[in-house]
Formats: C-alpha cells, structure tokens, sequence
C-alpha cells in the first residue's frame, strides 16, 4: 500500500476556535476518524495519550498541534482527496470531547459546499 501524502487535513475558523476551546480545557489532544457509520464518520478528538493508536492507523496530517489519524484502509480510500474539518452546532460523538459542548467537529471534502 502506497503511504499517503501529508498534509491533506485543513481546518475552518470555527473549526481552529473549537480545537482552541478544547485544549485550553484539556492540554493537547488527537483526532481520531473510524471511518464507521454515523458518529463514527465525525472526527472524534481525544485527550493525547488516552487514545491508543493502531498499527495500520496513518497520520493524516495535522491541525494545529493536534495530529489526525485514520485507519489504513479509510487513508487509501482517500488517498486523492483533500478534506476540511469544520465545526458546527449541535452536540459531538459520544466519546469525543467536543460532546458536551454545543459545537462538534465534521469533516468535509473541499468541493462541498453544505
């Protein structure tokens, strides 16, 4: 499998704002994206350490300090695309720590224009 090229991660304002409201509650962290149906396609972010990275997991790039990682299969699949990462109201994934704030993190693809 071809390595994927970094940096292929952007972040919006809104977006760079969340991440800077989560740091500065919980020090650094990590994104993470499963790839998975529902709140598993939103990138989930988690305290830095306390998230166990896989062995076929690849770093996609980074925002701001914070690394993005994905599974292997999901980066091949998108090897070719260039992806955005906003955030919007409403409540996060389960276990991500954007939850129990009223903004989320979500992932979009440059063209989209929703």
């Amino acid at each position: 499998m071809e390595k994927p090229r970094m940096n292929r991660i952007t972040a919006t304002q809104a977006a760079q704002d969340l991440l800077a409201e989560i740091e500065a509650a919980h020090g650094p962290v990590l994104f993470h994206l499963s790839g998975g149906c529902c709140d598993g396609s939103a990138p989930m972010v988690y305290p830095a350490g306390e998230f166990r990275i896989g062995s076929h997991d690849v770093q996609l790039g980074q925002i701001g300090d914070a690394p993005f990682w994905t599974g292997g299969a999901q980066a091949a699949a998108w090897a070719d695309t260039d992806l955005i990462v906003d955030a919007v109201p409403g409540r996060g994934a389960a276990f991500s720590l954007d939850n129990v704030l009223d903004r989320h993190f979500v992932l979009r693809p440059p063209t989209c224009t929703c």
